[in-house]
C-alpha cells in the first residue's frame, strides 16, 4: 500500500515523506519525557544498542552493496567508489565535529567539542544529535533517488525499508536527547520541542540526498557510500560509546545484534 502510494511520486517528495516520518518517531523518542522522569539506563543502552546496529547494518545492505554493484556495472572496480565515498563520509563528519560546537549526552559533564562558545549546554546537547541525525536523513534521500535513476539493485521497497530501520533507531535517540534535557533544568515542553528539533534536519538531508543523486547519477555510488561512511562514524563516535558508558555493555551489545538482523531481514525481505 504505501510503496504503490509512493511509487507515482517524484523522488524528492518520496523522500521528504519518509525523512518527515523519520523526524516523527524522533518527536515520538522525545515524548516520552512527558510521562517519564527518567529512563532505566538499561533500557536506554539496550536500545542505543539497538539504533547502532541498525545504522551498521542499513550501511552496507542499503549502500555499500548497491554502490559496489552499481560500480561494478558502470564498468569501474567496485571497491573503488565504496572506499572514496564511505572514507569521505566518514572524514567530512569528523571536520564537522572538530567546528561546530556540540555536547554528546553521554559526556554531557566533559567539556563542548568544537570551537569555544558562549552557548547554552541545552542547546549544545541539542547541537550533537542534529550533527548526527544529518547522514539518516542523507541515506534515506539518496537511496531514493537511486531506486528513481533505475538502478536495479534499488528499489523503492529497499529505500522504504531503510526509512522504517532509521525511523526505529530515532526513537532511542529522541529520548537520549529530551531525558539529560530535563535533567538540565529544563521543563519537560522545552525538553521534547529541543528533542524533536534534532530529528528537523532529516527532511533537508533527505531532499538534498535524493536531488542530488537523481540529477547528478554519476556521483550515485560515491553518494551512497558516503551516507554509509557518515553513519559509521556516528555510531562509533556516539552510539556505542554512549550506550556502553555506564557499564552495560552487555546489553547494548545485544541491543546491536538485535539491531543489525532486523535492519538486514527489513532490507533482504523488502528491498
Amino acid at each position: 500500500m504505501i510503496i504503490d502510494f509512493l511509487i507515482d511520486l517524484s523522488p524528492i517528495t518520496q523522500a521528504l515523506l519518509a525523512t518527515l516520518f523519520t523526524w516523527f518517531v524522533t518527536a515520538l523518542g522525545a515524548g516520552v519525557v512527558f510521562f517519564f522522569k527518567d529512563v532505566d539506563r538499561r533500557l536506554l543502552d539496550s536500545m542505543l544498542g539497538f539504533a547502532a546496529g541498525i545504522m551498521i547494518a542499513a550501511s552496507f545492505w542499503s549502500l555499500l552493496a548497491p554502490a559496489i554493484e552499481i560500480s561494478e556495472n558502470q564498468g569501474v572496480a567496485g571497491w573503488i567508489p565504496a572506499v572514496i565515498g564511505f572514507l569521505m563520509g566518514g572524514i567530512f563528519l569528523r571536520l564537522v565535529d572538530m567546528v561546530l560546537p556540540h555536547l554528546h549526552p553521554a559526556l554531557a559533564k566533559s567539556e563542548p567539542e568544537g570551537i569555544k562558545t558562549n552557548w547554552q549546554r541545552s542547546v549544545l546537547l541539542v547541537l550533537a544529535v542534529t550533527l548526527h541525525n544529518f547522514p539518516e536523513g542523507l541515506a534515506v534521500g539518496v537511496a531514493f533517488g537511486a531506486a528513481a535513476a533505475g538502478i536495479p539493485s534499488a528499489t523503492i521497497a529497499g529505500a522504504v525499508a531503510l526509512a522504517v530501520g532509521i525511523g526505529l533507531q530515532n526513537f532511542p535517540e529522541g529520548a537520549a536527547v529530551s531525558i539529560p534535557l530535563k535533567r538540565e533544568g529544563l521543563s519537560a515542553k522545552k525538553s521534547f520541542m529541543y528533542g524533536q528539533f534534532s530529528g528537523a534536519v532529516e527532511p533537508v538531508a533527505g531532499v538534498l540526498g535524493a536531488a542530488g543523486v537523481y540529477y547528478m547519477r554519476p556521483i550515485l555510488p560515491y553518494a551512497l557510500a558516503f551516507a554509509a561512511g557518515a553513519m559509521i562514524f556516528v555510531v562509533g563516535e556516539e552510539l556505542i560509546p554512549e550506550a556502553n558508558s555506564e557499564g552495560n555493555s552487555h546489553l547494548a551489545t545485544t541491543g546491536l545484534m538485535l539491531g543489525f538482523a532486523v535492519m538486514m531481514f527489513l532490507d533482504v525481505s523488502l528491498g
